[in-house]
């Protein structure tokens, strides 16, 4: 566990891309040995930079009922890893924010998810995190997301990001909440409910 700790004393002080940080490096991510549930989405918005709580959001929200599980079981960092593709809010683009930082996971995910030995399930939440995760991606989000059986036989579930941006995509598939959420709640409450590695 101590080597945990100081892997993320070293995480929240990491200054890698802060000349391309327009609000300065905050790096907001949450880990404990014992997560079975691992989070990978795309970067903070400007809500998260100011408070350092992940998923402290309408997007959070909206996350948090398609899996079914409240506050206290999400920001439990033993049962629960937040890991985004990057760690800092990137800045605002034409169409929204601007997509994480490249240097980001490359710089930091092995190291991390090294120390979560007991984890059982991996959300990939977005694009970004489906791209550098699934070991077949598919050509579009819908197609990874469609198709998530295919990557839970390696352990990941793809989604697409719960921002209220998404209304759209949401309300265009109506399968999404039909077929896959009901699927993805038995999944993360199955591996909540592991035992720890042997």
């Amino acid at each position: 566990m101590t080597q945990l700790i100081d892997l993320l004393e070293e995480v929240r002080a990491c200054r890698l891309c802060e000349p391309h940080l327009p609000r300065g490096p905050r790096p907001v991510v949450q880990a404990g040995e014992g997560a079975r549930l691992l989070i990978v989405g795309q970067a903070p918005g400007t809500r998260v930079h100011e408070t350092g709580i992940p998923w402290n959001d309408p997007s959070g929200e909206r996350l948090r009922d398609w899996l079914q599980i409240g506050p206290e079981t999400f920001y439990d960092a033993d049962q629960v890893a937040i890991v985004p593709m990057g760690l800092c809010y990137p800045g605002r683009g034409k169409g929204g924010d601007l997509p994480p930082r490249p240097e980001c996971a490359p710089q930091w995910h092995d190291r991390l998810l090294a120390e979560l030995p007991n984890r059982r399930l991996t959300l990939l939440v977005g694009q970004y995190a489906q791209r550098y995760y699934l070991p077949q991606p598919g050509k579009t989000l819908t197609d990874n997301v469609r198709h998530f059986a295919r990557a839970l036989e390696a352990g990941f579930f793809p989604l697409p990001h719960p921002s209220p941006r998404n209304r759209l995509w949401l309300r265009q598939r109506p399968w999404f909440d039909e077929e896959v959420v009901p699927v993805l709640r038995e999944q993360v409450a199955s591996a909540l409910q592991a035992p720890p590695a042997g």
